[in-house]
């Protein structure tokens, strides 16, 4: 796989929408919580659940926040 940044943790929470699911994941090793967007589709093919093990795969070339 050519993602560098991998990621293991545990699905927290599965929200699944009409067309669109939000999965959280907590972080091997600590606190942090991780939120992906992915396909309804995609979430039901990789059978994601709460208690699921899985590789978070981030590969952007761009991350930006803006507060006011």
């Amino acid at each position: 796989m050519s993602t560098r940044n991998q990621l293991t943790g545990t699905v927290t929470e599965v929200n699944l929408g009409s067309v669109m699911a939000t999965v959280k994941v907590k972080l091997d090793g600590g606190e942090q919580v991780v939120t992906a967007s992915v396909t309804k589709e995609a979430a039901e093919d990789l059978g994601l659940s709460v208690g699921a093990a899985v590789t978070v795969l981030v590969k952007s070339t761009e991350v930006m926040l803006a507060v006011e």
